[in-house]
């Protein structure tokens, strides 16, 4: 269940006859709800996983779901025009669980950090680029001030 599950809804103020972008999909949480409303929605998610999780949830909606692997930067090429969109940005709950997924440090598994497993894996990053190279990456994309 997302956390601000209740502000969004009241934010989107979603209604039979809206069509939503759920940018983020991930395990559908948004969706479900706004598909409870009676709205319809477009869910993208960069992920194919959460994607694949959800198709059941597509079959059940009646037509009123559709779902797109794709990046949340992608949406206005598979929505022209929406009522509101919610985007819940970040590494998920549900992908932090999956230690083959590569996100956490919580548990054994591959140095990865994919969403769509597409490019480079961050083992590939760690063991090829140069230290001065990591160091900018960790200082500007992980915020880390003491990164060189």
């Amino acid at each position: 269940m997302p956390v601000l599950l209740a502000e969004v809804l009241e934010a989107l103020s979603p209604k039979a006859g809206d069509l939503i972008v759920d940018g983020t999909f991930g395990a559908g949480g948004y969706t479900r709800a706004i598909l409870a409303s009676g709205a319809s929605v477009v869910a993208i998610d960069r992920d194919p996983d959460a994607i694949a999780a959800g198709r059941s949830l597509e079959q059940q909606s009646g037509g009123s779901l559709t779902l797109v692997q794709a990046p949340f930067s992608m949406l206005d090429e598979h929505v022209e025009s929406a009522d509101g969109v919610v985007l819940d940005i970040g590494v998920s709950s549900m992908q932090l669980d999956q230690a083959e997924r590569g996100f956490s440090f919580r548990a054994d598994g591959p140095l990865d950090m994919r969403m769509a497993q597409a490019g480079l894996s961050a083992a590939d990053v760690v063991n090829s680029f140069k230290a001065g190279d990591l160091a900018r990456i960790f200082g500007f994309l992980g915020e880390e001030r003491h990164a060189g």
